[in-house]
């Protein structure tokens, strides 16, 4: 069974497009929101699901869940929450140079109804810090006195700007993404002068097509196509390092069908032409 969870029963009949509801989850119901959520968990632990992906959750680990995605909880034990419910295109919130953070944009989703790439865990001093910012903001919003919108919103702000910094911060949420896509990478690596489909890849990783190009540019920096063709210029470097075979053939060894393309993509990557690269290594070697 799923349930649509409307604006209308849960924010203020003053349109303010922020609030905060503190949740024990009690049930296993998939739903979905007209609007977004910024979770924190705040105790217990859990199982958060959706669509192909889940992934265990526990006490400081903080996501957001876009507004349109079907979700559920799945497997807890004392599972307790605050989430922050927000209508983004309401927000009106000036972004200034927060999209130029890469946590910005692996923790907060760009598109309605896009998985989150990026899920932070926070302990110690930083936890504390966003509590207390979700503590003020609560506050604000229960007292609506006069100027709380202007108060409320610096205050989310202030928690959005804090967790991109805090994601960036963070090695584990690039520890977490490797996980995910580690079996894909190995795969790639075994059969690197293949071509292989997005398809398979996200089934390797079990992720949905987006999920795994947001979680592989997290883990490695490149799309998937970007990565392979780096590896097999690297291949194709140790090749004319250590063997006499003709430019070409190599190229069709690591993968390129195209010698010429092959050619480009090396000079790009290296500074120089395989040619080139392989008299240089011919006289260092001298």
């Amino acid at each position: 069974m799923r349930s649509l969870l409307r604006n209308e029963k849960h924010f203020h009949p003053d349109g303010f497009p922020i609030c905060i509801e503190r949740e024990t989850q009690e049930s296993e119901e998939a739903r979905r929101h007209e609007f977004a959520v910024l979770v924190i968990v705040t105790g217990g632990k859990g199982l958060y699901v959706t669509g192909g992906d889940s992934w265990e959750i526990t006490v400081g680990d903080i996501f957001v869940i876009p507004s349109g995605l079907e979700h559920a909880y799945r497997d807890f034990m004392e599972l307790r929450m605050v989430n922050i419910h927000y209508q983004p295109t309401q927000l009106g919130m000036r972004l200034y140079d927060l999209t130029s953070v890469p946590g910005y944009l692996a923790i907060f989703p760009q598109e309605s109804s896009s998985p989150p790439s990026g899920q932070l865990h926070l302990v110690g001093r930083e936890l504390l810090q966003v509590t207390e910012l979700t503590d003020r903001l609560e506050a604000e919003l229960q007292a609506r006195e006069a100027g709380f919108g202007f108060m409320a919103m610096a205050l989310f702000m202030q928690i959005t700007g804090m967790l991109s910094r805090c994601h960036d911060r963070d090695p584990a949420a690039d520890r977490r993404a490797r996980l995910r896509i580690a079996e894909a990478l190995s795969h790639m690596e075994r059969h690197l002068p293949r071509e292989v489909g997005l398809d398979q890849l996200a089934s390797i990783a079990q992720l949905s097509k987006r999920s795994f190009l947001r979680v592989f540019q997290a883990a490695t920096g490149s799309s998937p196509l970007a990565w392979v063709i780096e590896q097999r210029i690297k291949r194709a470097c140790h090749l004319l390092r250590q063997t006499d075979r003709r430019i070409t053939e190599i190229a069709f060894d690591v993968g390129f069908n195209d010698s010429n393309y092959f050619t480009r993509q090396f000079t790009k990557i290296t500074g120089i032409s395989p040619r080139n690269y392989r008299l240089r290594q011919a006289v260092d070697s001298a």
